[in-house]
Parts: C-alpha cells; sequence; structure tokens
C-alpha cells in the first residue's frame, strides 16, 4: 500500500513538472510570436527593409516552415508502425508534391528518377504534446535512460524526423515509395537524393588515402585510388604483385571489380598496420621508467582490442544498437489468421466481394511485413513489462491485425479489414 502511495506521488509531481514545463513552452511561444508580429510589422512599414528583415529572420533561425506535401501510407495510426525503415522493407506509401509549393510539381521531380533511395524529412505530427526531456528511454534500451540526441525519440525540442526510403517510381508530382516507417498524414519537409558517395562514411575519402598513395609500394607506377580501372595483375605466378598500365577497354567488367576489390583489401590492411604502429601490443615495454607511479597520461596506449578494420574503420555506432538487452521475436500465423489473411486481394483487383490491399501488393507481402514489424517488438517498455494484457493490435494497408505476446513470440490470431470510416485515415 505505502509503495502505490509512493508510485501515485511520483507520478502526480511528474504530471505537475510537465504541465509546469509546457505552460513556459507555452508562454515563451508566445512572446516569440508577439516579437515576431512586431518585426513583421516594422518590416512592412518600411519595404525598403523587408530584405533584410528577412535576413535576419534567416540568421536567427527562425523560419516559417511549409510542407511540400503529405505521405499516404499503409500504417494509419503510431501503433504497429516500425521505428527504423529497414525493419519492413515491404511496407509501401507515396508523397505527391504540393501545388501550392510549385506551380509545376512535376518539374521539381526531375532526375530524381536516377537516384535509388532519398532522404525524407519530416515532421512528427503525432507527437500529442510539445514536452521533451534531456533523457529519454529507448524501446530496445527495456527502460534504461540515454541522452535524446543519442537517439532517434520523436520527442525533441524540434519533432523533426529523417528516414531513408527507397524510391521505387515517379509518377507526375508522386513519388512511390517503399521501406518507410512514416504513417499515412506525416508532413513532409523537404526530400533530398541519398548519394552514397557523399552520405556513406565507408565510401568518403580522407587525408589518410592521399598519404597511403604517396608511401605504398604498391602504388608507385600507377595511383589505385584515381585510376582502379587502369590496373591489371600478371597472370603468370610470382611472389610479388606487379602492376601495370593498360587501356581501360581492355579491361572486362569482372576484371575491375577485381581491381576494386584489390584496393579495398590493401587500404584496410594499410590502416590496420598504422593503428598498430600508434598502439603497439605491449604498451608496457615502452614506457618510460623514470615517470612516477600514480601518474597517468592523457593519452594511454590503446590493446589490440581497440584496433579497427574494415567497414568498423568508418564509422562507428553504440553497442546497444546491434546487441540490445532485448531479443528479436519468433512470429508465427494461427491457421485461421492465415486464411483471413489470403482473403485480402492485390490493390489492381477487380473483384469487389473480397477485401484488397491499397498498397500491399499480396498476402505474402503482408506476411512479409507483418514478420518484420512483430519480430522487433513494436510495444512500449510498459507494455512490454507492466502491461498484464498481452493482445496487442495494430493497423496494416487496410487489415485490422490482432496478435497476442509470449516468451520469446508473437502470435496472430486475426485478420480482419478495416472499416469504411478508418479507410479516409490511411489515404
Amino acid at each position: 500500500m505505502r509503495r502505490e502511495i509512493k508510485n501515485l506521488r511520483q507520478q502526480i509531481d511528474g504530471s505537475i513538472r510537465a504541465h509546469k514545463k509546457q505552460l513556459s513552452s507555452l508562454q515563451s511561444m508566445l512572446t516569440d510570436c508577439m516579437k515576431h508580429d512586431d518585426r513583421l510589422q516594422s518590416v512592412s512599414k518600411s519595404p525598403s527593409q523587408s530584405h533584410g528583415g528577412i535576413n535576419q529572420l534567416l540568421e536567427q533561425g527562425r523560419i516559417q516552415t511549409v510542407p511540400i506535401g503529405y505521405v499516404s501510407s499503409c500504417f494509419a495510426v503510431k501503433t504497429g508502425t516500425p521505428r527504423q525503415p529497414t525493419i519492413c522493407s515491404s511496407s509501401q506509401a507515396s508523397l505527391k508534391i504540393e501545388p501550392s509549393v510549385f506551380n509545376n510539381p512535376e518539374h521539381s521531380l526531375v532526375g530524381l528518377e536516377q537516384y535509388s533511395h532519398i532522404w525524407i524529412i519530416f515532421l512528427f505530427h503525432k507527437n500529442g504534446q510539445m514536452s521533451y526531456k534531456a533523457k529519454v528511454k529507448p524501446p530496445r534500451l527495456n527502460g534504461q535512460r540515454v541522452g535524446v540526441y543519442s537517439t532517434r525519440s520523436p520527442h525533441r525540442p524540434n519533432a523533426l524526423g529523417l528516414t531513408l526510403a527507397k524510391l521505387e517510381r515517379i509518377t507526375g508530382d508522386t513519388l512511390h515509395l517503399s521501406g518507410v516507417d512514416i504513417i499515412a498524414g506525416t508532413p513532409v519537409l523537404d526530400i533530398k537524393p541519398y548519394i552514397p558517395d557523399y552520405d556513406s562514411p565507408k565510401t568518403r575519402t580522407d587525408d589518410t588515402s592521399s598519404e597511403y598513395k604517396q608511401t605504398s609500394s604498391f602504388t608507385d607506377p600507377m595511383d589505385l585510388d584515381e585510376e582502379p580501372d587502369t590496373l591489371e595483375t600478371s597472370s603468370e605466378p610470382s611472389s610479388e604483385l606487379s602492376v601495370c598500365p593498360a587501356a581501360a577497354s581492355d579491361f572486362s567488367s569482372s576484371e575491375r571489380s577485381g581491381s576494386s576489390e584489390v584496393t579495398d583489401v590493401l587500404e584496410e590492411v594499410k590502416n590496420y598496420l598504422r593503428q598498430q604502429q600508434l598502439f603497439p601490443e605491449n604498451p608496457d615495454e615502452d614506457k618510460n621508467t623514470d615517470t612516477p607511479e600514480g601518474t597517468s597520461v592523457g593519452t594511454s596506449p590503446l590493446k589490440s582490442s581497440s584496433l579497427r578494420f574494415g567497414h568498423e574503420d568508418y564509422s562507428t555506432i553504440a553497442a546497444w544498437v546491434r546487441a540490445p538487452p532485448i531479443s528479436n521475436l519468433d512470429v508465427r500465423f494461427t491457421a485461421n489468421a492465415e486464411k483471413e489473411l489470403k482473403e485480402f486481394l492485390p490493390p489492381d483487383s477487380t473483384d469487389s466481394t473480397r477485401p484488397k490491399f491499397q498498397f500491399l501488393k499480396g498476402p505474402d507481402e503482408a506476411v512479409a511485413a507483418i514478420h518484420g514489424i512483430l519480430s522487433a517488438d513494436p510495444r512500449s517498455v510498459y507494455r512490454r513489462t507492466r502491461c498484464q494484457d498481452r493482445l496487442f493490435f495494430f493497423t496494416l494497408d487496410t487489415a485490422d491485425i490482432t496478435c497476442w505476446f509470449g516468451d520469446g513470440f508473437a502470435e496472430v490470431v486475426r485478420v480482419k479489414p478495416v472499416q469504411s470510416s478508418e479507410l479516409t485515415n490511411i489515404v
């Protein structure tokens, strides 16, 4: 009884703090709006200074965003929507550019069809509140707290989201996407093409590559990084690697790919050896004997376990992202759920007697999407650890799905078409 009273007091105190924070946030927003109106009035009174006033607002970072379009997605609500795009690669969505942004919206998409993926900058419009905290509890950490900026939590000072989606095709002013984690109706602020040469750390070049070009004995006659297509390995057996120039037309695509692989391997070996030279295996042997005990050096040598090579040499991430304290779940279907799911038809079907999907191509794609969603455990930490009700409901495209969670598994027990009133949320 005392513990329950203590918990209630803590909840009340937390609610009071959140209420005060919301009030202060509203007051600051009202103050900013009043200041903004004063600036606009002063600018309107002096047209010659309007350009300077706009520049001042831009320099202060106070801009008014206008959505370029709204997403139509197979996810109607937050519940059951993947938290990351790679969790459900079969998910489908579309984005239509608003005609109010451009007179000819299709002109803004010219050339974008040359890219396979795009970045989408959007607004978390379903947060439900403007409050945020410096520390949050990511679901994959099972209740552990970390800083909000080390996560992708939607509750942030500026509720902006960033996701990577596959661009399937473009028809006029509409983009057709897959592998999305965005719900229907999400306001999109901007889109940008994904360019691995710039966006992926593995493909970025640094000063160490130029150092390698100058010191490597393998690249004396030719430059591996700048001329990968003009390399050829001798067909005669030899203990040394020989490199000789040749015309690009003398090689097949397989030989070029092999040359690129050799270049990557040599670069990784160089990075590994360079780190070994900087951080020897037995640092105690090189320690200065004159250094008194108990003193610490600011940059202590690293052990061989700290060396990175291959993909790890280009970027690092938090360990819990790849090895979270919770594991993926096994997903299974009851016989009745499988039968109900097979009743759904593809979007282009003309049969009006059976339910059909609006985005997904058929039951097989729906099964893959359900597997991806449930295996990642879409429940919140509270529902996972404290809630006794193990039933879980979510919507995928035009299907209402009911499942329950057991120890290490999730089982789909029912798949029903959504009600006609709910279909408007998906479009």
